[in-house]
């Protein structure tokens, strides 16, 4: 069900409100365009500024609106773990498919207190939990043997890895096997980050070109040398666009992106802010070169 291109859905805002229309149509630009899984309520979905009230709403609305056609799983984490929690639960019983849950940031837990973090969580819930590991937000990084340890456990089923470290691909797999399951937080990575064994990403860029990562996913895991070599072109008209997409604080420069394809207005949340003139000028002229405008 976790696999190939999975978009990091940002959540558009108009007068500092979540749009809800326009929400509903990006769901279905992806329905319509090849992504294969969406993430509401993470990183990209600027999920530490919306209220409780707007983070149900989010996931909701992708449930309702992908009716299935799409899995959905929700970015319920929290530094809290009641909250996170009570997030996960709200996912399960709307009928989310699964729950994305960060490792708890800014409280600096030991690896005892993220297996307790986890654990307690999945006592909880019913569905998948999927680990999201990203030691360059969060501070901690979890470790390999952590989450041996969680995989243990009924519900936890794999791992966003936004280590950077494609070791980790190797060590996870030769801990875990290949049934657990691997997905990368760094669309830049993706090729190798399948080659060793992961089976898709949770994308950023896929919010402007769901069908071109969705391809380059498919073909990355293709057992036949035109496909690979077809993963490789589409990889390289997508580095540009990943580099682009992080020139400043994720997900302002993807919101512009989104803003210059008439998807979504670029509004950001405090402490969040617009791209500047230069980062605009990096973003149009990597859309301009891969002919996307």
């Amino acid at each position: 069900m976790f696999k190939g291109s999975n978009v990091a859905l940002v959540t558009p805002f108009k007068d500092n409100k979540l749009d809800v229309e326009t929400y509903i149509k990006l769901i279905h630009f992806h329905i319509q365009n090849g992504t294969n899984g969406l993430v509401p309520a993470g990183t990209t979905g600027e999920s530490p500024t919306l209220s409780h009230d707007e983070h149900e709403k989010v996931i909701e609305l992708c449930v309702k609106e992908s009716k299935g056609k799409l899995p959905v799983f929700a970015g319920t984490g929290s530094n809290s773990t009641e909250e996170a929690i009570s997030l996960t639960t709200h996912a399960e019983k709307i009928g989310a498919n699964g729950a994305l849950i960060v490792t708890p940031y800014y409280n600096k837990p030991t690896q005892e207190g993220l297996y307790q973090h986890y654990k307690s969580i999945n006592d909880k819930c019913g569905i998948p939990i999927i680990i999201y590991n990203i030691p360059g937000r969060s501070v901690i990084d979890m470790s390999v043997d952590t989450m041996a340890r969680l995989y243990e456990l009924k519900n936890i089923v794999g791992v966003k890895d936004a280590t950077g470290d494609l070791n980790r691909v190797d060590q996870t797999l030769k801990k875990m096997g290949k049934d657990f399951i691997q997905l990368t937080g760094n669309d830049d990575n993706a090729l190798e980050f399948n080659k060793r064994g992961g089976v898709g990403a949770i994308s950023v860029t896929a919010n402007i070109v769901p069908k071109l990562c969705s391809d380059f996913q498919k073909f990355s895991k293709s057992e036949t040398d035109n496909e690979l070599k077809e993963a490789e072109r589409l990889n390289k008209i997508l580095q540009p666009i990943h580099h682009a997409m992080f020139v400043e604080s994720n997900p302002s420069p993807v919101k512009y992106a989104a803003k210059l394809l008439n998807l979504c207005d670029d509004e950001v949340r405090l402490p969040l802010v617009k791209v500047t003139d230069n980062t605009k000028k990096i973003v149009k002229e990597v859309l301009l070169s891969a002919k996307l405008i």
